[in-house]
């Protein structure tokens, strides 16, 4: 029988490494009544902090507009350290892609959602994040960048 030892996650720290609230017009713009149109912008990012220890953090910019005046700016960077161990190397990118930002979203939307409230308006909650798909897009494009080589 293979010495195989069990793979290890852990969560080590969740935290919000970076937050920001702008309310540009206020108090004027708490007296406009009309539905802002909401801009998401997501981006996640990965690296390797030490031996076994992984950082992952997921940045969001929300922009509320009413016409072309800003009802408000939030922009949130909610992080993970992860200890990953005894993970195939190949599965690794696929655990930091995927696995981490699913742990981090759910704290990433509470604190947009609570940060827009403490600025005087009603929740804002982020749509879920389909993160394997993203990943697979992404992986996709990278294959479609990169020129085709073959090793063998």
């Amino acid at each position: 029988m293979a010495d195989q030892q069990q793979p290890v996650f852990n969560i080590e720290k969740l935290f919000v490494k970076d937050l920001s609230v702008e309310v540009p017009n206020a108090p004027d713009i708490y007296l406009d009544r009309e539905a802002p149109q909401i801009d998401v912008n997501m981006s996640t990012e990965s690296r390797a902090l030490g031996e076994d220890l992984y950082h992952t953090g997921i940045t969001v910019t929300v922009t509320a507009q009413i016409g072309d005046k800003t009802m408000f700016l939030v922009e949130c960077t909610q992080a993970g350290i992860f200890r990953i161990q005894n993970v195939p190397q190949d599965q690794l990118p696929m655990v930091l892609g995927i696995g981490c930002p699913n742990i981090v979203f759910p704290y990433l939307r509470e604190t947009v959602s609570d940060v827009v409230i403490r600025a005087g308006f009603p929740p804002l909650l982020l749509n879920p994040v389909n993160f394997e798909s993203l990943f697979l897009q992404q992986q996709q494009a990278q294959k479609e960048q990169a020129p085709s080589t073959q090793t063998h």
